[in-house]
């Protein structure tokens, strides 16, 4: 599971003030905390990352350059701060600790580092950031023994995680992660957070892109006369079948066919079974334009494996089309989501295309769907880039709870429990 995020903020005199404070940045990245915490007066003081083409990447940009492994570091060498930034994975952790406690359920994990440095310096606030699974993980374990932790440590937080997104707040990704906020106990308590998902403002992926005049050598995004070939016959495939109900399940191409799904091996799992029977009905149903249609794609070189697959997940829309909306190449298959915002960027090689660009999404593009200035510099080894913007934190995520969390008027008004 992905990086877990603390952080610390002093409380204001003026409810809608932004305070100068000073922060650490531990298993920092490449400063998507730095860069929500200093936007809003935070003077960074020290941070860590294992990870040294991170380092590489912080320093560019803010003139630091960060520690190496946190379980190396001495809570004494950490300096006195207002502000504890820290992000870690979030591995399973023991399940011995439901019978011995939370002390041994994290051993060997860094949330261990991160809990003997906020014990050592008691900061007054906290925030946690993880991915969405972080909420139901191992039946409830891992949250209940971060709760525990927290709380054996001095720490008042709600008693549930928060789940957030980017595109809650009008940024085109879809990125839901857990946000946990927190309070030293003799600091007051953390007015609890509501979020109407009736309210989402409307997102355009527009106001990311870049105009084809901004992208230094373009071609190099742009794709392949072979892979246009390929999603020229998806989108064949998506406007050709009958349009009464489009296919909410994957299609495979290879069960296309009149097959009998009852002969099919009994050491077939149940849900791979349905999806062959449904992919041989609407085989039977569109039959003609089927058999036509894969005489010509098993002539396009890239029609196979993963390739061959299409998650059509964009649902009933009238003259659907694969170059209206979002397409990533996954070893799933060939998926095609909503034009409206983009999928979670992962740090795997998955960067999402631009259907109507015909393009791959631009580095400086996705370090915007980051919230990431586009003054950042990116690591110059591109591979390295993208997986890097793939693991950070959304900034202007973390500034929204920053923001609740001291206080502002506009902010505590929009999403406090009335």
């Amino acid at each position: 599971m992905r990086a877990l995020l603390f952080f610390v903020l002093l409380p204001p005199k003026n409810r809608s003030a932004m305070y100068k404070f000073r922060f650490v940045d531990l298993l920092c990245g490449i400063g998507g905390f730095h860069q929500a915490m200093a936007s809003l007066g935070g003077e960074c003081v020290f941070a860590c990352d294992i990870d040294e083409s991170c380092r590489d990447t912080y320093f560019k940009n803010y003139g630091i350059m960060p520690k190496g492994d946190i379980a190396k570091v001495a809570s004494s060498e950490i300096p006195p701060h207002d502000v504890l930034c820290a992000g870690f994975p979030c591995q399973p952790f023991s399940k011995a600790g439901s019978r011995q406690g939370f002390k041994d359920s994290i051993k060997g994990t860094p949330f261990l580092d991160i809990l003997r440095i906020l014990a050592y310096r008691q900061p007054k606030y906290a925030l946690l950031e993880n991915v969405r699974n972080l909420a139901t993980h191992d039946n409830g374990f891992t949250w209940r023994t971060i709760y525990d932790s927290l709380t054996h440590f001095g720490y008042q937080l709600l008693p549930d995680p928060i789940i957030f997104s980017p595109h809650y707040i009008g940024i085109p990704q879809h990125r839901e992660r857990v946000f946990i906020v927190c309070a030293r106990k003799d600091i007051g308590e953390i007015p609890p957070f509501a979020f109407n998902d009736k309210e989402i403002p409307l997102c355009n992926i527009g106001s990311i892109l870049q105009s084809d005049s901004e992208i230094m050598n373009i071609e190099r995004y742009k794709l392949t006369g072979e892979q246009t070939r390929l999603l020229d016959l998806l989108d064949e495939f998506i406007r050709g079948i009958d349009r009464k109900r489009l296919p909410g399940f994957p299609i495979w191409s290879e069960w296309l066919c009149d097959a009998d799904v009852d002969r099919v091996g009994g050491d077939v799992p149940k849900w791979k079974r349905n999806i062959i029977r449904k992919n041989t009905e609407l085989y039977s149903q569109n039959s003609q334009f089927i058999d036509e249609w894969l005489r010509k794609a098993r002539h396009c070189p890239l029609f196979f494996g993963a390739k061959a697959k299409l998650e059509w997940q964009v649902g009933q829309v009238d003259n659907p089309s694969v170059w209206d909306n979002i397409i990533q190449i996954r070893p799933s298959g060939i998926r095609v989501k909503p034009g409206t915002y983009f999928p979670a960027l992962v740090a795997i090689t998955q960067t999402p295309i631009v259907g109507r660009e015909k393009r791959y999404l631009t580095l400086r593009e996705c370090a915007r769907l980051q919230s990431f200035p586009d003054s950042f510099i990116p690591c110059s080894n591109e591979k390295q880039a993208y997986k890097q913007f793939g693991n950070a934190v959304n900034v202007d995520c973390v500034k929204t709870f920053a923001k609740y969390m001291l206080g502002d008027v506009e902010t505590r008004q929009k999403y406090q429990v009335k």
